[in-house]
């Protein structure tokens, strides 16, 4: 934690674990048994609580709160004020912590501002989740999901551009930016080049 950022309004409690040149901003609280990696930013009034697993790199804007059960991965990026859940049926006098659902956020997934992720899902890795939105469901790598509750309205490359590639259909296509070409068949989309890999092991 020495090699960490911490401003001086910011809760950091003994026993954290915070990874080199990770920025905790005015306001945050960090609970003693989190484990936030490297490169990480967390902004102002952000809570992480104890039983949450953060990776590298990742970006987590103001007003977001981190409850138990939540494991973000490498290069997630969690938008303003979006909320995670941890609990299903939660009642103020009724104590539930062991009915804790774990969400797992895969490695560069983007959740946007105001969104909601109920508990026990898992977002898929590069999965785009629009602004506004309540994740009810897992969610699909490269997926685009809007609405309440979210639904897929297309695929998304690594580098958040739509994908030209039809719903409910096989496919392909390239990503306007890098020039990658991805790949959907059966329902999942993957770069064509992992797929091409998985068939010659």
């Amino acid at each position: 934690m020495d090699q960490a950022i911490i401003e001086a309004s910011a809760i950091v409690d003994p026993g954290a674990t915070l990874g080199a040149g990770t920025r905790v901003w005015h306001f945050a609280h960090v609970c003693g048994g989190a484990r936030i990696g490297a490169g990480c930013s967390l902004g102002q009034n952000v809570f992480v609580g104890n039983d949450v697993l953060i990776g590298d790199r990742v970006k987590i804007q103001n007003n977001v709160s981190v409850y138990d059960a939540v494991t973000i991965e490498d290069e997630v990026f969690c938008g303003p004020s979006m909320v995670f859940t941890n609990v299903w049926n939660p009642r103020a006098a009724i104590a539930r912590k062991d009915a804790y659902r774990r969400t797992l956020v895969r490695r560069g997934a983007s959740i946007g501002a105001n969104a909601t992720i109920v508990c026990g899902v898992t977002i898929g890795r590069y999965a785009f989740i629009g602004a506004g939105a309540v994740v009810t469901r897992d969610v699909p790598d490269y997926a685009l999901m809007a609405g309440v509750p979210a639904r897929q309205s297309g695929w998304i490359s690594r580098s958040g551009e739509r994908l030209a590639l039809p719903m409910g259909r096989d496919g392909v296509a390239t990503c306007p930016h890098t020039g990658e070409r991805y790949q959907v068949r059966g329902g999942v989309c993957a770069l064509a080049a992992e797929r091409a890999c998985l068939l010659n092991d």
